[in-house]
């Protein structure tokens, strides 16, 4: 027995003609979760008692978008398919699945049903099909009568504490294996199979994961009052805790949630604040700015103070002196951590950061080359009072240096006694006469 896809959807009126029998469901109602075939006699039928129980060789089927079908045979499943088309029904063939948008999952459970019992080949005398609604099954309203826990986090501060939650939303729901719903759900329904008998446990089943939901959702730094904005970290928390136990139990699956509104009591509101404020005085200049405030308030009770303003800042400063810090403390101590911070190099004023060899031409222009890109003058020679700067980093007297070989650069005036080799401490700047021999220092004495 099985099913041969005959042709399309469009063609089932003039093809029905043509059949002895054949089944049909134009739609399914939003809230019918599986409807069940109902058998319609073709012109050259002959079967005039129209036995929905027992399908004729040769009948057509026909599935819509939006619908699965499955036959059963003396309450086993021997045939299904989900994609949409007319199908003629033989019962010399074998079982066939049609379906390309359910994967191996459905084929492999299909496959394990079928070989549990196979009848030889030979047709039974109990034969149904059903319908399953495959559409999106939305509105499901879900929310919370006790508050849930909830763990705020804070990872920079490496502390946490739990707070309740009472939150309202709406999920949707998919059928996404029509025979483990058949077997472990609905069974052998006489008419239909409606959202109604089912509701209620899978909003309860859906409430019940909300802990280990917001749990995983928590542990990712998400506050109680973003879950709004977060519809894609809901869904994908729920679909963890949810769609295990439901394709498994019912081939059921979560297709999407949103989160209306969370909130948390009153107390736990203080409490987020309380230790908001106190997070935000760990910083010196926060604390600082927090205390001059909280100073200026008491200036303007003391001002007010019944014994008089003086006996008010009197108590004010001893409640200063008692407190241990002032804020001029406190801002001494932002401060000082601001300037132990590292600081990033400043750009210079054209934009972009200065390069490490770059310098500057007599014409003003920065050059990072060995020769000015504006009037094409070379690079000065570095000087100091210990010799020349080579390219390579060496600092050196002589004509050539003395890690890499190159020549001294022109340009730069480095003196020495021509009569007996004495060397200034400052080879720029010599004394006037060689304080070894007297000979006066001349143009003679430049080492070129």
């Amino acid at each position: 027995m099985g099913l041969i896809k005959a042709g399309l959807v469009a063609a089932s009126q003039t093809l029905a003609d043509t059949w002895l029998e054949f089944f049909v469901c134009e739609s399914i109602p939003t809230d019918v979760l599986v409807v069940r075939g109902k058998k319609q006699l073709g012109k050259h039928s002959s079967n005039t008692k129209g036995n929905d129980n027992v399908i004729s060789d040769g009948s057509g089927i026909v599935v819509h978008e939006g619908q699965a079908m499955i036959m059963v045979d003396q309450g086993v499943v021997t045939e299904i398919a989900t994609e949409p088309g007319v199908y003629k029904y033989e019962s010399g063939t074998s079982p066939s699945i049609f379906s390309s948008s359910f994967g191996a999952g459905l084929k492999e459970t299909f496959k394990e049903m079928w070989d549990r019992i196979k009848h030889g080949g030979t047709a039974a005398k109990d034969q149904r099909i059903y319908y399953f609604n495959m559409k999106e099954l939305v509105d499901n309203k879900f929310g919370t009568q006790n508050p849930v826990p909830f763990r705020m986090t804070y990872p920079d501060l490496g502390r946490s504490f739990t707070v309740g939650v009472r939150c309202n939303g709406i999920y949707s729901y998919r059928i996404a294996d029509p025979v483990v719903f058949y077997v472990n759900v609905c069974g052998n329904v006489t008419d239909r199979y409606t959202r109604s008998e089912l509701d209620n446990q899978l909003r309860g089943e859906f409430v019940d994961a909300l802990q280990p939901a917001f749990a995983a959702i928590s542990a990712t730094g998400i506050r109680y009052d973003e879950l709004p904005g977060k519809q894609n970290e809901v869904k994908q928390a729920f679909e963890t805790q949810v769609n295990p136990m439901w394709i498994e139990k019912r081939g059921l699956k979560i297709w999407s949630v949103s989160i209306l509104s969370a909130t948390v009591s009153d107390a736990d509101m203080k409490r987020i604040q309380e230790f908001e404020d106190r997070a935000w005085n760990r910083d010196p200049g926060n604390a600082a700015a927090t205390l001059v405030e909280a100073q200026a308030q008491a200036m303007q009770n003391a001002a007010s103070n019944p014994n008089g303003a003086a006996m008010g800042l009197f108590g004010m400063g001893m409640a200063q002196q008692a407190g241990g810090m002032n804020a001029q403390a406190l801002f001494g101590m932002a401060q000082q951590n601001q300037a132990q911070q590292p600081q990033a190099p400043q750009a210079p004023v054209g934009g972009g950061a200065p390069a490490a060899d770059s310098w500057t031409c007599e014409c003003g222009a920065s050059n990072t080359g060995k020769f000015c890109a504006t009037c094409g003058k070379p690079k000065p020679v570095v000087l100091t009072a210990d010799g020349w700067t080579c390219d390579c980093g060496s600092v050196n007297k002589g004509k050539f240096c003395s890690n890499c070989g190159k020549k001294k650069p022109e340009g730069a005036p480095l003196y020495k006694c021509d009569k007996c080799g004495w060397e200034p401490e400052d080879p720029m700047n010599p004394p006037k006469f060689c304080p070894e021999c007297g000979d006066p220092f001349t143009d003679d004495d430049i080492v070129k």
